[in-house]
C-alpha cells in the first residue's frame, strides 16, 4: 500500500511536468557516480540515473552488526557483489543483474545474445521515475535502500535464533555515512528488525529480544577499466578463483574458465582505528609481513585516515570486531566477476581471540607462583598469535586459500592453521618460546610470486592441500590437517602426549591468578587435558590414508599413493594411546582443586559436561576425549577405505584389524577410577560400532565387521550385553545417552560466554 501510494505521488509529479531541478529544490545534493538528493523533511533519498546500460558493481555490507558469531552478523561484514545495470523499460526503471556464470567470449553479437537469452537474469528492483530531464531520470530509491538487502533476517532464521522482519516505522536512511564520489556511491541505512526470538542468541547481544537495530550499507561502484590482465588459475597455486562457463570455447578445450583472484598493484591496506594497543602494533606488524613477497612500495599497510569510511570500496580494511561469543576471523574480498580483480579486501578479526591464547598460556606455564612476578611470556604468545592471524586473514584477501599441508614443510605458510608450539626446555619444563612462527613462509612468497609477479611454482618439495582435504574427520590425506604441527603427524602426536603429561603433572593452583575463584581452574584445564585433540585427528588420517597432490599431467608430482602399511600401524598405536585410561585419568590432587562453579560465574560451553550434577566429572571428561578418538577411528569413510586398501595393497591393515585393536585396548579391566573410565570408554566404543553397523551409506564389509565387533563385546562382558541384544533385534541403536562431546576447540584463540 505504501509503495502504491508512492507511485501515485510520483506519477502526479510527472504529470505536472516536474523537472529534476524543480523536484529536488531545497534538497541536499551529493554529487558523484550516481548523484544523490536527500529530502530531510520526508526522509526520502533520490537517485539520479543517466548511465543507462552501464554495468556497475553493487554490494552490501554491515557497518554496525549484531555481535553474535553464532548468528553471523559481524561489524564490517561484506555481502555478495553483483554486476548490475539500470535500464529504461517503458515507464519503469529496472535494476538488472545479468548472468555472469554463463558467457560467450565470441566477438559475434548474435552468439553473445544466444548465451544471454539461454540463462535467466534477475531484475532486482523496479522504480517509477519521479522526474526527468532528457536522458537524466530521478528515482525515489528509499524503498530499495531501506530494506533488508544484506538478508540479515534470513541469517538470523538460519541460525534458528528467531523470525524477524524490517519495521519501516523504526528504519531510515543513515545520512551520516551516505556519500557519493566520482567512482562510487555509498548509501547507509538504519534498520530495526522486529519479530519472535527463538532461544537466547538475540537476547544475549540485543537490549531487547523483540527488536534489534543494525546498519546496512549499499555500495554502487564503477567497474575498473583496462590495465588488469586476468590470470588463468593453476590449481596448485593456492589462489582462489572466479569461475564461469564460456560457450564459445573450441571443441577439445575446457568450457569452464577459472581466473585467479588478485589485486591490481600497488596494494594498500588500512587498519581499523578502533584497535587498541598493543594489539594495534601486532596487527600492523603481521599484516606487513606480506611486504616480504612484493617489490618495494607495491604493498603497504597503515592506519585508516581520519574521516575515511571503512565501508568505502577504495579502502582495503583490517577490522577489529567485538562479539559476545567465540568465533572465527575472516578474510573476504569484493571481486570483479568479469576478471577476478579484487576491488576491496575486507578482514574481520575477532577481538576475543587473544584472550583464549592467554588462557592456553596460563595452562602451559603455570605462571602464578606465590612471591614471583608473572612471566611476560603469556602476553608475548598472545601478540605473536595476533601477528600470525593478521597475516593469515590478509592473505585470504590477497587471493590465497588455506594451505593445510604447510606444516610438513616447517610452517611454510601463514595460510595454515597453527597450533601453538609447546616445547620442553632442558629441564623438562614446558615453554612457549617458539609458540608461533614469525614472517611469511616459503610457500607464501612463491604463491605471491606466481600470482602477482609472473614467477614459477616450485613443487618438488613444498606441499599444498586445502579445505576440501583437511576439514573432513574421515579425510584421507596424511599431511593436510587443521591445528597440527610437525613434519610427521605420528611423531608429533607422541611428542604432544609427552608434553601433555608434563603439563598435567604440574597443573594446580599456580595455573590460576590470585583471588580468582578456584572453580575457574576448570576453564584452564580443558585445553590442557585436550591438548592432543587436533594432533590425534592428524595421526588418524594416516590410518587408511592416501598421499596425493593436485597433480597436473606431466608435472612430475606424486598423484595418489596409499600410506605404507607399517606407517598406518605406527599411527594406530599412537592414536590408541590417547584412550588409555592411564592417560585419561585426572590426578586426585587436581580434582581436589575443582569445586562447583562459584556464585555469579555461570557455566559456559568451553567447560566439560558433567553427568554428576554440579560437581566436576572426571569420567565425563575422559568419555568426551575418548569419544573424539573413537569417532575418528570408526569413521564410516575411513572404515570403507581401510577395507579397500587391504584388498589392494598386500599387508595393509583392514578395518577389522583396527577394530580389534580398539577392542583389545579397551577390554582390559582396570581398578579404581581407571576402571570407571574404562567402562565409559567401552560404552563409547559400543555406540560408535552401532552407528557404523546401522549406517546405510557405509561400505557393506565395514558394517558387517562392526556387527562382529558388537557380538565380540557382548561375549566379553555383561556391561553392554542388553544394549547389543536390542540393537541386533531392532537394527538400530537403542535409546541411550549419547557420548559426551568435548567442548568446542576451534578456532584456537577464542572464548565463548553464555
Amino acid at each position: 500500500m505504501i509503495r502504491l501510494l508512492a507511485i501515485l505521488l510520483v506519477s502526479s509529479a510527472l504529470a505536472a511536468g516536474a523537472t529534476i531541478a524543480e523536484k529536488t529544490a531545497g534538497m541536499t545534493k551529493l554529487d558523484g557516480l550516481f548523484p544523490l538528493y536527500w529530502d530531510g523533511k520526508s526522509g526520502n533519498l533520490y537517485l539520479e540515473i543517466s548511465r543507462w546500460g552501464e554495468e556497475v558493481l553493487l554490494y552490501t555490507s554491515l557497518p554496525a552488526g549484531l555481535g553474535s558469531n553464532d548468528i553471523g552478523l559481524d561489524r564490517g561484514q561484506t555481502g555478495r557483489a553483483r554486476v548490475v545495470r539500470f535500464e529504461r523499460v517503458g515507464p519503469k526503471v529496472m535494476l538488472i543483474e545479468g548472468n555472469r556464470r554463463f558467457r560467450s567470449s565470441s566477438a559475434d553479437a548474435a552468439e553473445q545474445k544466444a548465451v544471454a537469452d539461454s540463462f535467466a537474469s534477475t531484475v532486482h528492483w523496479g522504480f517509477a521515475p519521479a522526474a526527468e530531464e532528457g536522458q537524466r531520470v530521478l528515482i525515489d530509491a528509499t524503498p530499495f535502500f531501506v530494506r533488508d538487502g544484506h538478508e540479515a533476517a534470513a541469517t538470523v532464521r538460519r541460525a534458528r535464533a528467531g523470525t524477524y522482519r524490517v519495521d519501516a516505522s523504526r528504519s531510515a536512511v543513515w545520512m551520516e555515512r551516505t556519500k557519493s564520489f566520482p567512482r562510487n556511491t555509498e548509501v547507509e541505512v538504519m534498520l530495526t528488525f522486529t519479530g519472535e526470538p527463538q532461544g537466547g542468541l538475540v537476547g544475549s547481544v540485543s537490549p531487547s529480544t523483540e527488536a534489534f537495530t543494525v546498519r546496512e550499507h549499499y555500495s554502487l561502484v564503477a567497474l575498473p577499466g583496462s590495465g588488469f590482465t586476468p590470470k588463468a588459475l593453476d590449481p596448485r597455486s593456492s589462489f582462489n578463483a572466479v569461475t564461469y562457463m564460456d560457450y564459445s570455447t573450441p571443441l577439445g578445450e575446457p568450457m569452464t574458465k577459472r581466473w585467479a583472484v588478485r589485486h591490481r598493484l600497488p596494494i594498500r591496506y588500512y587498519l581499523d582505528p578502533g584497535t587498541p594497543e598493543p594489539v594495534r602494533t601486532a596487527l600492523l606488524e603481521g599484516a606487513r609481513w606480506w611486504a616480504q613477497a612484493f617489490p618495494a612500495g607495491q604493498y603497504t599497510v597503515e592506519m585508516l585516515p581520519d574521516g575515511a569510511d571503512p565501508m568505502d570500496v577504495r579502502y582495503n580494511m583490517i577490522n577489529w570486531v567485538h562479539r559476545s561469543t567465540r568465533g572465527w576471523s575472516y578474510g573476504a574480498s569484493i571481486v570483479d566477476p568479469r576478471t577476478g580483480e579484487i576491488l576491496k579486501g575486507n578482514v574481520t578479526l575477532g577481538s576475543l581471540r587473544v584472550r583464549q591464547d592467554y588462557l592456553i598460556a596460563e595452562g602451559v606455564l603455570a605462571p602464578y607462583e606465590r612471591g614471583k612476578a608473572v612471566s611476560p611470556a603469556m602476553k608475548e604468545m598472545g601478540l605473536a598469535r595476533l601477528r600470525q592471524l593478521s597475516a593469515h586473514e590478509v592473505g585470504h584477501t590477497l587471493g590465497l586459500a588455506h594451505n593445510f599441508a604447510a606444516s610438513v614443510n616447517g610452517k611454510a605458510s601463514v595460510m595454515d592453521y597453527p597450533h601453538p608450539q609447546i616445547d620442553l626446555d632442558a629441564s623438562g619444563k614446558p615453554t612457549l618460546a617458539n609458540a608461533y612462527a614469525t614472517g611469511l613462509g616459503e610457500w607464501d612468497k612463491m604463491a605471491i610470486g606466481w600470482g602477482y609477479l609472473g614467477g614459477a611454482l616450485t613443487l618438488d618439495r613444498l606441499r599444498f592441500l586445502s579445505d576440501q582435504d583437511a576439514r573432513d574427520e574421515g579425510g584421507a590425506s596424511p599431511v593436510a590437517h587443521l591445528w597440527d604441527n610437525g613434519a610427521d603427524a605420528v611423531d608429533e602426536l607422541n611428542r604432544v602426549m609427552l608434553v601433555r603429561r608434563k603439563i598435567l603433572a604440574r597443573f594446580g593452583e599456580d595455573n590460576l591468578p590470585m583471588s580468582e575463584p578456584m572453580s575457574s581452574l576448570g576453564d584452564t584445564l580443558v585445553p590442557m587435558y585436550l591438548l592432543h585433540r587436533y594432533q590425534t585427528e592428524a595421526a588418524s588420517k594416516v590410518i587408511g590414508g592416501v598421499d596425493y597432490t593436485y597433480a597436473l599431467r606431466g608435472d612430475g608430482q606424486k598423484i595418489a599413493e596409499p600410506v605404507k602399511p607399517a606407517e598406518q600401524r605406527r599411527a594406530l598405536a599412537a592414536v590408541l594411546a590417547t584412550i588409555d585410561p592411564a592417560e585419561l585419568e585426572i590426578a586426585e590432587r587436581i580434582l581436589a582443586l575443582l569445586p562447583p562453579r562459584a556464585f555469579g560465574y555461570g557455566t559456559t560451553r568451553e567447560q566439560f559436561r558433567s553427568r554428576t550434577g554440579l560437581t566436576f566429572d572426571p569420567v565425563g571428561a575422559a568419555e568426551a576425549a575418548a569419544n573424539h578418538t573413537v569417532g575418528l577411528l570408526f569413521h564410516a569413510e575411513r572404515a570403507g577405505r581401510l577395507e579397500q586398501l587391504a584388498a589392494r595393497v598386500a599387508g595393509s591393515p583392514g578395518f577389522g584389524e583396527v577394530m580389534r585393536a580398539v577392542l583389545a585396548k579397551t577390554g582390559v579391566k582396570r581398578p579404581g577410577m581407571q576402571g570407571e573410565i574404562q567402562k565409559a570408554v567401552r560404552t563409547v566404543v559400543m555406540q560408535h560400532l552401532m552407528a557404523l553397523a546401522a549406517n546405510e551409506e557405509a561400505q557393506a564389509s565395514a558394517r558387517a565387521l562392526a556387527m562382529d565387533g558388537l557380538l565380540q563385546m557382548k561375549a566379553d562382558g555383561a556391561l553392554t550385553a542388553a544394549a547389543i541384544d536390542r540393537f541386533v533385534r531392532e537394527g538400530k541403536p537403542p535409546a541411550m545417552a549419547k557420548p559426551l562431546e568435548a567442548p568446542p576447540g576451534q578456532p584456537i584463540g577464542c572464548e565463548d560466554w553464555f
